[in-house]
């Protein structure tokens, strides 16, 4: 089934008749078309392509299942006409990424039909669970990840800067392929490396822990990794930190299975840091999905509900850390799928040991 039926056949649970698709990634999700002015509005039987001249060529040689129109009275008179003629009188729209003034927009310009909520969870319900397609091109965009943290390590050196880091591994994966940086890359070295979503600078990097969070986006998806190397020598402390982010993230790897908790995996890395004392020093979730958005569903949290799980499909972080204020941090990331079978995948490939540089 097309995610277009599988998401028509959600029609009945919003209590719509259609719904508009405003979301730039969510129109890519649900046509495999990726441009930026424009929507979907998707009925019960037909679905349309609503964009401007610019992109109208190309929509109509990309897309399948969906018709393609160019209005010219407004985007969403021209919806409220489509809807009025099909007989659709309950649109639900993505009410998180609709803003005030559009949603506003849309009501004044859309006097037959009704504006309903929903879609939003509908289609983050949907993404959660990747198809084979989707995770081919998870695969390739940490693969490209992966090959940029091989070639870091031969390029750091005490002279340069953060900044000169994270742009080093930005150039990489671009020239290898990446459409772009799936999220501002982080590099931050020495008592920055404490701050989990630090800002690299033009400082030289420090003797210490030096953080690298980084990911590549391919063909619209994302892939998100993170190391911790040390510049110069560890000492006993660093060692100890480092062996426990290690620990936790490896314990928690070996335990995670299809079906698991979310909260029960969380709790597992957890433990193994509260046990070595660090427990105050971890203040983030253990992971989050990935997918066409960096941060989806699901989440391993101690906030995750009681009847979330892992699935086949999922496509996760697993991402424990130590952050001593004003000293350090350490963070260890891998992204693991759940496949077909039920069977976990580490999708990371890149070294994890204590690295000296």
């Amino acid at each position: 089934m097309t995610r277009l039926a599988r998401f028509q056949r959600e029609l009945d649970v919003l209590g719509a008749d259609g719904a508009i698709i405003s979301s730039e990634l969510n129109i890519r999700y649900l046509c495999g078309f990726d441009y930026t002015d424009g929507y979907l509005l998707i009925l019960r039987e037909r679905a349309f392509l609503l964009t401007d001249f610019r992109y109208a060529e190309a929509a109509r040689l990309a897309v399948s299942n969906f018709e393609v129109r160019v209005p010219t009275d407004g985007m969403f008179s021209a919806i409220n006409a489509i809807a009025k003629e099909n007989g659709a009188r309950v649109l639900a729209i993505e009410d998180t990424d609709v803003p005030v003034s559009t949603f506003s927009k849309m009501r004044d310009s859309m006097p037959d039909v009704s504006l309903a909520t929903g879609a939003s969870d509908v289609l983050a319900n949907m993404r959660t669970v990747k198809d084979a397609d989707e995770l081919a091109l998870i695969i390739k965009a940490q693969s490209i990840t992966d090959a940029a943290f091989d070639h870091i390590l031969g390029f750091i050196t005490p002279d340069k800067t953060e900044r000169e880091v994270a742009l080093e591994l930005e150039f990489f994966m671009r020239k290898h392929g990446a459409d772009s940086c799936a999220f501002d890359t982080i590099a931050v070295s020495g008592a920055a490396s404490s701050l989990p979503h630090g800002i690299p600078s033009d400082k030289k990097l420090s003797c210490g822990f030096l953080t690298m969070d980084f990911g590549a986006k391919y063909a619209g998806y994302c892939s998100d990794m993170t190391r911790t190397v040390v510049i110069g020598k560890a000492d006993c402390e660093m060692k100890k930190v480092y062996d426990t982010v290690l620990r936790a993230q490896l314990t928690a790897l070996d335990a995670i299975h299809e079906g698991i908790g979310c909260r029960e995996a969380d709790t597992i890395a957890r433990n193994v840091i509260d046990s070595a004392g660090y427990g105050s020093c971890f203040g983030h979730s253990l992971g989050h999905g990935v997918g066409l958005y960096i941060h989806e569903a699901p989440s391993f949290s101690p906030k995750a509900k009681e009847d979330s799980i892992l699935r086949r499909g999922n496509v996760v972080t697993v991402e424990p850390g130590i952050y001593i204020e004003g000293k350090y941090g350490v963070r260890i990331e891998d992204m693991i799928a759940i496949d077909g079978n039920g069977a976990v995948v580490n999708l990371t490939h890149s070294p994890k040991h204590l690295i000296e540089i």
